[in-house]
């Protein structure tokens, strides 16, 4: 067993022949040529030790050092013939004495998703981040609040006078409404979210002149973020236009008060709308800010969704 060794000046584990500065829990970049070993102060276990005590003490701490010098160039060779090579060694801090109580290794953690990170959108209000699939892009010169995605492009509105996109995702805070259930929740909020993708908008325009007819076409307990959720998606049909799909999914956030979390999915039907796919790659991708490995997804863990309708 070994512990993590003080901060200080060790042979390089990817280089012997210079040293490296060790920081105490990592390697940094500095580096130097080996200076002259120093013999250590060692005091004299007693006035009457005499000449003989200190001299076995210089030669065990001169031993010790050339000890921990052949501990680590033996780790760097090791390191080198393993499969990991000699990458793998310099991951590794400096080996010292045995000690009773072990300490881990240094080791490399992975950054969390950061707003510059083009694979996704951190939405940091609600603690959450989500994956942009292929063909979306984070929301440019749109007027509807808590937007957090859109599909690639623009067409004029088929109804009212307007530009409509043939997908949008909307992450909001629920704050107006008490409901704790994400099912209940999920089931009331549907409607809402059909009303303000298909038929009338923020400014009371009517793109797709009206929902004519609706029909539900699946619902069902999702794991996201590593909580459990409730979704419900809709197949909507409008007086203009291809019609398309709406979903409410609902969880619990994992910030602040752990408030309920609605997101808003309206994907446009025929074959210029986003896969139905997409939904549920978004859905699965959702995660807490700062965590990468907490599950989600359709009917992960939770159990299997309800099919009532065709898609």
């Amino acid at each position: 067993m070994s512990m993590t060794p003080p901060p200080g000046w060790y042979r390089d584990p990817s280089y012997p022949l210079v040293e490296r500065w060790w920081d105490g829990t990592a390697w940094t970049d500095h580096r130097r040529q080996p200076e002259e070993p120093q013999q250590p102060l060692v005091r004299p276990e007693s006035a009457g030790g005499g000449g003989s005590g200190r001299a076995k003490a210089v030669a065990l701490g001169a031993a010790g050092v050339v000890l921990v010098a052949s501990i680590v160039t033996g780790a760097v060779l090791l390191g080198r013939d393993g499969d990991g090579g000699g990458e793998a060694a310099a991951q590794t801090g400096p080996s010292v004495a045995s000690s009773p109580t072990p300490t881990p290794s240094p080791s490399v953690t992975s950054p969390a998703p950061s707003a510059e990170d083009p694979s996704v959108v951190v939405d940091e209000l609600n603690g959450i981040t989500l994956p942009l699939p292929d063909g979306w892009v984070r929301p440019q010169y749109v007027a509807e609040n808590d937007v957090v995605m859109t599909t690639d492009g623009t067409y004029d509105c088929p109804g009212d006078p307007g530009v409509c996109r043939h997908g949008r995702v909307i992450s909001r805070t629920v704050t107006a409404n008490d409901e704790k259930s994400p099912k209940a929740l999920a089931q009331q909020d549907i409607e809402d979210a059909a009303n303000r993708a298909y038929d009338r908008d923020l400014v009371d325009s009517r793109p797709y002149d009206g929902i004519e007819t609706h029909q539900q076409v699946k619902a069902g307990s999702v794991a996201v973020a590593g909580r459990a959720g409730y979704f419900v998606r809709w197949r909507v049909k409008t007086a203009t236009g291809p019609g398309g799909y709406v979903q409410s999914l609902v969880f619990q956030s994992s910030v602040g008060s752990e408030s309920l979390v609605i997101v808003r999915f309206a994907f446009d039907a025929g074959p210029d709308g986003p896969p139905l796919s997409d939904m549920d790659e978004i859905t699965e991708g959702i995660r807490p800010i700062g965590d990468t490995d907490a599950g989600g997804g359709v009917g992960s863990s939770i159990g299997p969704p309800e099919r009532t309708g065709q898609e």
